[in-house]
């Protein structure tokens, strides 16, 4: 191990500016370019007390760092500055000659840092090249991305396309390259930083620690451990807080590659448990801090240190049985980035797979069926694959809340079009080249099953291959032919046009213009209601919010879009970052197209109608399609005009222009729709219905025996459940949606016993303890929190589909011998009446229903809470653009996402929460009425779509009356549906 007897280190003065250390958003280019007293030194380990020899120390006061010893030991690569003030890659032989600048210097307004070698003597490094800014701080640091040169600085060419900054290239003893990326489209950005790995050209680009995972927020200065195929160490950081340095990780991505499945130890802390953390800063708290790790074995490490916080900053030798031993350290100095002084095994040279004379790649997905992404989607449901890109921000512009939308996304998203999914999962289309690309699995109406929160990038001539929808990286394809290689590759068709920034304006207003503004045209109708005005040519000018947000580039939108963003459910600014659960955002639970999906008031989409709202839904509702539409044409052209320029030097095979802004079409004559005549039915009388709350309990009474029962489902764990009285009642509403006529009269023949409440956390628990309820994100930028939790061991269960609700059924029957399934939609809606007429069994529709039921009410309004702040602390200056969930502000039932079961008052027969707090599975297929029991509606077919009922926390009283209907497909597991249970009586 101890093959040498001397270490490179940089000595940097502790006066230096931040110690030459970026924070964990940055990269060098935002350090000053003066002010440092830095070199590049020798020490010796045969006396480690001896004067440091100097081998490099600039003329300047500049910064000298990110040190890359060439594999034969006789060479440095370093970052510094260059005589125009720019960053710049350097060169020079270990006895102090041959000084040399590697990048050639010649753009002025791009910056060059952090190389390191690869094995075929070519180099990578970081650039400022792509002309891409961080957005979170409204532009105002440039991003940096990997590219690659020849060892004379020539043949320079972009490797990486990202949204966010690459950092820390090193060499894995594969060949391959890993380094850090980070990205947040969509995703909580203080905890996304990804370790990926990538062969040499650029081919290859994969996940290599880290995917989906709150924790670690940043693996800084990552190596690989030698002489071992798959470990590594890292510094592990956080979001705000300490720049770059942390807490030293060994990891092993051979045991697990999310959160801290992959950790093998801290050091030190020897037999301790690595926890997970969700924290924005991370690591502020905990000592030592360490910087630079350089690992000689799996046990030993070189690296910087500091033990205390009154400590200076010294080279340190760290193993894996909690020592930490001091080499060198030097007063009035911080000494970093160890490296031992000696050769080292080459990597194997990869060779270059990438054809630049193409300007295209070929992606192969084997089986897209395959991996978490679409766990539970049964086979043939992908009928296509969307396929859009990313336009980046440009420097010195843009910002989080409100700029390319309301509430989200970050970047414009480029619609591109659709390819093709066969029948055994397979696919096999071309994309452009150096191009970053997400991909939506669609149904056969269109809408996407999942929804990708990151990007791949194809090299021109690469064949991209996925095994499935985020597979294990570990995961290899099917060994057989399918039928995607069988038919060969496809080309990506065109949505309605050109590949575009996708624009509220263009692609959705046009559907509003025709169907919505002949109604919903800003006037006031006759009795005194002004509708909702989705007129289009109408900008606000009033926006402001309580968030950090974009100042001059927010809140260009118009009235219609305000108005009809606030209907629809999407992932938000950042999303929860854990594996999205399958069909979580699908366009069928956000009420846009629940409400046209019932005909409102007439309305009848064409099929270009719906795919084009379905679209503007599942991209995360935007409203800009262009930056030039954001912070105009003076500030962007320059800019993109640079971009394009910078792009043709060092990745010509791309071509992702962003194009002009389109002119909008004059909007078409809008349609008046018909209103649909009344269903007949609406005076259908039942004998003895309706009745009181005095009768309701006398006829529960008069069924005979015990009205409670106790179904024990492990100690101290049971479901209370109530009698429920055979009788008959008018069921649907003459007054509601058109699905809820005809009324007609059913006859519930039996007794029964129902839940009291809906199954909970805890008790679904006792039938399947990996189920996670997960979490409802939250508004804003989120730091250190991961969202609302709805996991809590006394909420209702819920994201479990409706066979896994009849499945605890089954488990539930085998256990006690009794016959328990879910209410049919007939003993639902009696049992929920407990005998009454009015729309709720506490009164109509504009009762008070704090007392009796968690709807959306102003507690709702807490949505805009502190986005540091674990526990809800709401905002106290929120605007309306701030709080937009559409609510009942008349009442505060002052429950906010789903709440303990039972809290509010029952009907009638002891039922709770029959309104409110979680959609309920029944077991009854979605047909229309009138409602026949034994139609085949109740015979438990897998493959209609099935009623849920009740509403939920995010309703108003209207979506949650005891005969309103929803929808959602059998295997769809939903944020806000759970269940209760129902047996036969004996």
């Amino acid at each position: 191990m101890l093959d040498f007897d001397r270490l490179l280190v940089v000595r940097r003065s502790r006066t230096s500016p931040r110690l030459g250390l970026p924070q964990n958003w940055q990269s060098n280019c935002v350090l000053p370019r003066s002010g440092f007293d830095d070199s590049i030194a020798v020490l010796s380990l045969a006396d480690p007390e001896q004067e440091l020899q100097t081998l490099y120390k600039p003329d300047e006061p500049v910064f000298v760092g990110d040190v890359d010893l060439h594999f034969g030991g006789g060479r440095v690569l370093f970052s510094s500055i260059d005589s125009h003030q720019r960053w710049q890659i350097f060169e020079i032989s270990v006895d102090g000659t041959g000084l040399r600048q590697v990048t050639p210097g010649d753009q002025s307004d791009v910056d060059n840092y952090d190389a390191c070698y690869l094995p075929d003597e070519r180099i990578v490094f970081c650039s400022t090249a792509s002309m891409v800014a961080v957005p979170c701080v409204n532009g105002s640091t440039n991003v940096s991305n990997l590219y690659r040169m020849n060892a004379d600085g020539s043949h320079i060419r972009q490797l990486c396309f990202d949204q966010e900054h690459n950092w820390c290239p090193t060499v894995l003893p594969s060949g391959q390259v890993l380094y850090l990326r980070w990205e947040y489209t969509d995703t909580p950005h203080a905890h996304a930083r990804l370790l990926f790995h990538m062969n040499p050209d650029g081919t290859g680009q994969m996940e290599h620690y880290g995917s989906n995972s709150y924790w670690p927020n940043s693996l800084f200065y990552a190596r690989p451990i030698p002489n071992h195929p798959t470990r590594f160490v890292g510094i592990v950081s956080g979001h705000h807080g300490v720049p770059r340095m942390g807490e030293l990780v060994l990891f092993d991505p051979a045991l697990g590659r999310r959160e801290a499945t992959g950790v093998i130890q801290r050091i030190p802390g020897r037999d301790q448990i690595v926890e997970a953390k969700i924290e924005d800063k991370l690591v502020d708290e905990s000592w030592p801090k360490f910087l630079h790790p350089y690992p000689l074995s799996d046990k030993y490490f070189l690296v910087a240190a500091q033990p205390t916080p009154d400590s200076l900053w010294g080279i340190y030798l760290a193993d894996v049985f909690d020592n930490l031993v001091l080499i060198r350290q030097e007063a009035g100095f911080a000494l970093f980035e160890p490296i031992p002084l000696r050769s080292t095994r080459r990597p194997p040279v990869i060779p270059d797979r990438v054809d630049l004379d193409r300007q295209d790649g070929l992606v192969y997905l084997a089986d897209i069926y395959v991996g978490e992404g679409l766990q539970g989607i049964p086979r043939g449901t992908v009928k296509k694959l969307r396929l859009f890109s990313y336009d980046y921000l440009y420097p010195a512009m843009g910002g989080p809340q409100g700029v390319v939308g309301m509430e989200g996304p970050w970047d414009i998203k480029r619609i591109m079009g659709t390819v093709p999914v066969h029948e055994d999962g397979s696919a096999l289309f071309r994309v452009p080249a150096n191009t970053p690309i997400a991909v939506q699995p669609l149904d056969a109406e269109g809408k996407a099953v999942q929804l990708m929160r990151s990007w791949f990038t194809a090299m021109p001539g690469e064949v991209v291959s996925c095994v499935g929808c985020h597979e294990h990286p570990s995961s290899s394809p099917p060994n057989r032919q399918t039928s995607a290689l069988a038919h060969g590759p496809t080309e990506i068709a065109p949505w309605y046009g050109p590949t575009r920034g996708f624009s509220f304006s263009r692609e959705v207003q046009p559907v509003l213009d025709k169907h919505c503004v002949g109604c919903h045209d800003g006037r006031k109708r006759p009795n005194g209601v002004v509708l909702a005005d989705l007129r289009g040519r109408q900008q606000i000018d009033d926006y402001n919010s309580a968030y950090h947000f974009g100042g001059k580039d927010a809140g260009h939108f118009t009235t219609s879009y305000v108005e009809l963003h606030r209907f629809v459910r999407r992932p938000g600014l950042e999303s929860d970052y854990h594996l999205l659960t399958p069909m979580e955002f699908h366009a069928d639970t956000t009420q846009l197209v629940q409400l046209l999906g019932k005909g409102h008031h007439g309305v009848h989409l064409d099929t270009e109608a719906w795919d084009r709202l379905v679209t503007w839904i599942d991209l995360n509702a935007p409203f800009h399609g262009t930056w030039q539409e954001i912070a105009g044409a003076d500030r962007v052209e320059p800019l993109a005009r640079r971009r394009h320029d910078l792009r043709q030097l060092y990745a010509p095979q791309c071509n992702s222009e962003d194009p002009a802004i389109v002119d909008l079409l004059p909007p078409p004559s809008p349609i008046v729709p018909n209103r649909e005549p009344p269903t007949t039915g609406g005076d259908v009388r039942c004998e003895a219905w309706p009745f009181d709350a005095e009768e309701a309990k006398r006829r529960q009474v008069a069924v005979g025996g015990p009205t409670e029962w106790m179904v024990q489902l492990a100690e101290g764990l049971a479901i209370r459940m109530r009698r429920i009285p055979a009788g008959k009642f008018v069921m649907g509403d003459s007054d509601g949606e058109s699905d809820e006529r005809p009324t007609c009269r059913v006859d519930v023949g039996k007794p029964f016993w129902m839940a009291c409440c809906e199954v909970t956390n805890a008790q679904y628990a006792a039938f399947d303890p990996l189920h996670d309820s997960k979490v409802e994100s939250r508004f804003a930028m989120q730091f250190g929190v991961r969202g609302f939790y709805v996991n809590g061991p006394t909420q209702p269960v819920v994201r479990v589909s409706w066979r896994d609700a009849m499945r605890f059924c089954e488990w539930l029957s085998r256990n006690t011998g009794r016959r328990f399934t879910l209410p049919s939609e007939s003993q639902w809606e009696y049992a929920c009446r407990a005998g009454t007429r009015t729309p709720f069994y506490y009164g109509g529709i504009d009762a008070d229903f704090s007392l009796f039921a968690n709807l959306a009410d102003k507690t709702l309004s807490q949505y805009v809470c502190h986005p540091y702040r674990k526990d809800r602390l709401p905002l106290p200056n929120a605007s309306k653009y701030d709080d937009w969930i559409p609510k009942d502000t008349r009442f505060d039932d002052h429950g906010f996402v789903s709440d303990g079961v039972g809290q509010y008052q029952p009907n009638a027969w002891g039922l709770n929460d029959m309104h409110g707090n979680v959609w309920e599975w029944t077991r009854s297929d979605y047909r229309d009425y009138p409602y026949v029991e034994n139609d085949g509606r109740n015979a438990l077919a897998l493959d209609k779509k099935k009623v849920a009922r009740g509403g939920s926390w995010r309703d108003r009283p209207l979506r949650a009356r005891s005969a309103f209907r929803l929808a959602y497909r059998p295997y769809q597991a939903v944020y806000n549906v759970g269940f209760r249970i129902v047996c036969e009586d004996q």
